[in-house]
């Protein structure tokens, strides 16, 4: 049988000083009589030569706490070897009996750095030899006595063991220093003082030099021994038929001591003692009752100089008064039976979880059904309270309580206001009061104000443990969905796990992952999971702009095809139609929702997924009011903005995916908001954080865990929808070339009708005052007149919330100074524009103050002047507004920030018309990869040569492309 033993760990070692034979030293593991060290634990290698083969041939005498004796089988070693063993425990974790021997082994060696020490004569072994004594100052008493008080309990019993130890530690030390480095000398008397002689000296020392020592060394010092005060607990009630008497009268004794010249601490008698003796004590005593003025008012024994204590002076004397008196010189000694605790409070679910998809996760219509409870550890046998020991404790104030006839402290009355605290838990749910998500996260996550001990375990809640523990929800493994049609990286892998996670407790999530991080693919899996796990679920219902419904319809037929998708916007839709279908994923946009509110909220919906959340912080608007009045089983909010800036939206966005979690908007403030806005309150902040952080998940592109090689460049393809404005004029340009096309049928004037049609719908593409030219707004009667531009002024403002920069090309110089006049106000910055125009002075001056640390957030570039020749790496987004048909040259205009010395992840985003075009155009490219190496240097030339039905195909405008 063998027990492992680490040398970063615990040595499993116990060990005892006994006179006349040393240090007892056993393994801490069952062992028989005669077995050998090495075969009943590994010993550690520093101590193998001291300890590894002895047998344990000795037996030594432990009390037990039922009151009965064990023998236990030990090896015993020598002085010289226990010090040794001592020293080589320095490296080992140790505690209990060798620590215990470490303090006295360190406390000797200080004593005698000091110089407080002397040669004596002393009889051993009927034998008398000189050994070293220690001066019997009264440091010396103080240290001694407090030595033998803090012994372990084991060892209590036994005070001489610890005296002697402390002498024989003592001789060793002084004669090992005197034998280094030196030789022996022939005088028997020196000689002796570093070597053991006895025999040599046994003819020339005796009772009378003895004698003769003993009186030179008490010279020492003040002639009287040291005043020491001593504080006993209470003695249990004698009578089990009596009364018991309550904590705060019991009356406790202080003890007034004095020390012996030889360091024993007795009871001071006054009759004993000769007049002097006793005006010298009480002189003491009163120096004491100055400095602890509690003990001038205590109660004093008529027959000796105790005090005797109520439990309140205790408490203030374990507080301050042992310090107080300590600083005028008076050793108090406590009883090692008060134990110290730190108490624990923990929250037991009461029924078996039932809201959760698996094992262990409590929903939260469950999170009221459980009960708090109260711990103090292993001290005392404590563990866990019952009913009657909290009521017990309730009725006791103070810091010293009584327990199951044990003394406990603990700081600040943290036992009674833990148990009073409870008491109060329980009384308010015996009256039909159910706490909220919100108070109950507040009083786990806030115990400086609302707990009077921390949590340190939450059991049948184990997702609130989590919490509890670090503010982090850590959801099972959960494998990817067999038919998503993409291969999920690992941390989209691990925010699939977090928002099915939550939905398996019926909490809903922010996503507030970095832009291009792929959160649509994050949900799309949520939503294929859910679905391969259950039938018949409800559909999912995604709400977003107009300007992205087009990239979700896509993403969805790419990844999870197998998915019924239903777009419910235009004139035609109808919540008839989403009954009869029975979707799994119904699209619509915020608008949309506001208008059908009444229709949509009555359905039933599987999950509610709101993308750019951030278009719906303002609780008071429409599209807000419409979201929070749909009910769905899970609500999960998309973002790319921190969420943690803005304490308010913050609010507003944690509320409509978990409505009630943070309380009201009133009680917001004033526990969060004002706190920290206005005092920049840390321990608010902390709160906050602690509150919400299990239910956003933000990762960041710059996060070595999620992109290890950077930089790291993305391309991401995203679709918008033209608005009913671009679609009437983009099909008024198609009709215009059907004509013509009819009249140019060959050569070049076919090709330049052809080329002038593809910038005119490439224009409107963009926004209708692009292509009519004539001065108008861009946003009429508050709405966007182009999809395109919405988007783009969704992604900048991202951008610039997250302190990042932005280059944006175009095609069209005319454009690029369209977008630079709206959007300076918009997004409060300077937006420059580099085009063809641009003298080189220019260029260059606007280059440099691009690059500056202190630049503007957004340039706007021509693909011709900013496609080559610079470098941008301020930059870290890049944006293609329209699109240039030949990869290489948006490849060269992206390169002006994905280039050596960016230190960032690179967001290339390309911007494509959904049902135009500019989509057509691309799918052609995307699956006819050879196109790219045609000679297309000249634009979209290589579109004249297709024919008229070709040509009319890959330009007709699709139904989807239009919004309302």
């Amino acid at each position: 049988m063998t027990a492992s033993i680490d040398s970063d760990r615990r040595a499993p070692l116990r060990v005892r000083w006994i006179p006349g034979l040393g240090l007892a030293v056993w393994p801490d593991t069952p062992a028989e009589p005669g077995d050998v060290f090495d075969d009943v634990i590994d010993v550690p290698d520093s101590l193998t030569d001291l300890i590894g083969r002895r047998k344990l041939r000795h037996t030594v005498d432990l009390p037990t706490t039922d009151g009965s004796r064990r023998f236990q089988p030990a090896a015993g070693i020598g002085m010289a070897s226990a010090v040794e063993l001592l020293d080589r425990c320095d490296h080992l974790r140790v505690g209990g009996d060798v620590g215990f021997y470490r303090y006295l082994l360190s406390g000797v060696r200080a004593y005698i750095t000091s110089g407080a020490v002397a040669p004596s004569t002393c009889l051993v072994g009927g034998e008398y030899e000189v050994r070293w004594i220690p001066v019997p100052t009264p440091a010396w008493r103080s240290w001694l006595a407090v030595a033998q008080a803090s012994a372990p309990p084991a060892f209590s019993s036994d005070p001489a063991a610890v005296t002697d130890f402390v002498a024989e530690a003592l001789d060793h030390e002084c004669r090992r220093r005197l034998e280094a480095g030196r030789g022996s000398s022939p005088i028997p008397l020196i000689a002796g003082l570093a070597g053991r002689s006895p025999g040599l000296l046994s003819a020339e020392v005796g009772p009378r030099s003895a004698q003769a020592w003993q009186d030179w060394v008490g010279t020492a010092g003040p002639g009287s021994a040291a005043v020491v005060l001593r504080l006993h607990v209470p003695d249990d009630d004698p009578d089990p038929d009596a009364p018991a008497v309550p904590p705060d009268q019991v009356r406790w004794r202080l003890e007034v001591c004095r020390q012996t010249p030889t360091g024993e601490l007795a009871p001071v008698v006054p009759h004993r003692l000769d007049p002097h003796e006793l005006d010298t004590v009480t002189t003491e005593v009163a120096r004491a009752t100055v400095a602890f003025g509690e003990l001038s008012r205590s109660e004093a024994d008529p027959h000796s100089l105790d005090f005797l204590l109520t439990t309140d002076v205790v408490d203030q004397l374990l507080g301050d008064g042992v310090a107080d008196l300590q600083a005028a010189g008076i050793t108090v000694l406590l009883p090692s039976s008060i134990a110290a605790v730190t108490p624990t409070l923990s929250i037991r679910s009461e029924q078996t979880p039932g809201g959760g998809a698996r094992p262990g996760f409590v929903g939260l219509d469950e999170i009221s059904d459980f009960e708090w409870r109260l711990a103090l550890g292993d001290v005392a046998g404590a563990g866990e309270l019952t009913q009657s020991d909290i009521d017990e404790l309730a009725q006791q104030s103070g810091a010293l309580v009584r327990l199951r006839g044990k003394w406990l402290r603990a700081e600040g009355a943290a036992l009674h206001r833990a148990a009073a605290f409870i008491a109060a838990q329980r009384a308010v749910k015996s009256d039909g009061d159910r706490p909220t998500m919100a108070e109950l996260l507040a009083l786990i996550t806030d115990p400086d104000d609302a707990l009077p001990v921390p949590v340190a375990e939450v059991s049948g809640l184990g997702w609130l443990d989590d919490i509890a523990r670090g503010g982090v929800l850590v959801p099972p493994t959960l494998p990817a969905p067999v038919s998503l049609r993409a291969e999920l990286r690992p941390y989209q892998q691990r925010g699939l796990e977090w928002l099915s996670a939550l939905g398996g407790i019926g909490a809903g999530g922010v996503l507030a992952d970095d832009m291009g991080l792929g959160k649509t693919v994050q949900v799309i899996a949520l939503l294929t999971a859910n679905r391969e796990r259950g039938d018949h679920l409800p559909p999912a219902l995604v709400v977003c702009p107009m300007s992205v419904i087009g990239n979700w319809s896509r993403e969805l037929a790419t990844f999870a095809p197998h998915l019924t998708v239903l777009v419910h916007h235009g004139t035609g839709r109808s919540t008839e139609r989403i009954v009869d279908d029975r979707p799994d994923v119904v699209l619509t946009t915020f608008a949309t929702l506001s208008r059908d509110r009444v229709a949509l909220a009555p359905l039933r919906w599987g999950e509610l997924v709101v993308d750019e959340a951030q278009h719906v912080k303002n609780v008071r608007t429409a599209a807000a009011k419409a979201l929070r009045a749909v009910p769905a089983r899970q609500r999960i909010a998309l973002t790319g903005t921190p969420v943690e800036n803005r304490l308010e939206d913050l609010r507003a966005v944690i509320d409509l995916v978990n409505p009630g979690m943070l309380g009201t908007a009133s009680a917001f403030r004033a526990r969060f908001a004002e706190p920290i806005e206005r005092d920049r309150d840390p321990r608010a902040v902390a709160r906050l954080s602690a509150v919400t952080r299990p239910f956003i998940l933000r990762r960041e592109k710059t996060d070595p865990a999620i992109a290890p090689d950077l930089p790291e460049k993305t391309e991401l393809l995203v679709r918008t929808n033209l608005s009913s404005e671009q679609a009437g004029l983009y099909q008024a340009v198609l009709n215009e070339l059907n004509e013509a096309l009819a009249d140019t049928t060959h050569g070049g004037p076919r090709r330049r009708t052809v080329l002038a049609a593809l910038t005119r719908l490439k224009q409107i593409c963009n926004h209708p005052a692009h292509y009519l030219d004539d001065g108008s707004a861009m946003m009429r009667r508050g709405r966007h007149r182009s999809g395109k531009v919405e988007l783009l002024v969704d992604i900048l403002t991202t951008v610039i919330a997250e302190g990042e920069r932005a280059l944006v090309f175009t095609q069209f110089a005319a454009f690029a100074e369209l977008l630079s006049e709206w959007l300076a106000p918009v997004l409060g910055a300077e937006v420059p524009v580099l085009h063809g125009g641009s003298s080189r002075e220019q260029r260059d001056a606007m280059v440099t103050r691009f690059t500056a640390p202190d630049g503007p957030p957004v340039l706007l570039a021509t693909l011709k002047a900013g496609g080559t020749g610079l470098n941008l790496v301020a930059a870290n987004h890049v944006i293609h507004a329209d699109r240039w048909w030949n990869p290489a040259v948006e490849d060269q205009a992206t390169d002006r920030a994905y280039r050596i010395g960016q230190q960032r992840n690179v967001q290339v985003r390309k911007f494509v018309c959904v049902g135009t075009l500019e989509e057509r155009i691309d799918e052609m490219i995307t699956a006819k990869r050879e196109l790219s190496k045609l000679t297309i240097s000249t634009g979209e030339s290589w579109l004249t040569e297709l024919d008229d039905d070709t040509l009319m195909d890959l330009l007709a405008l699709r139904d989807e492309a239009v919004s309302e």
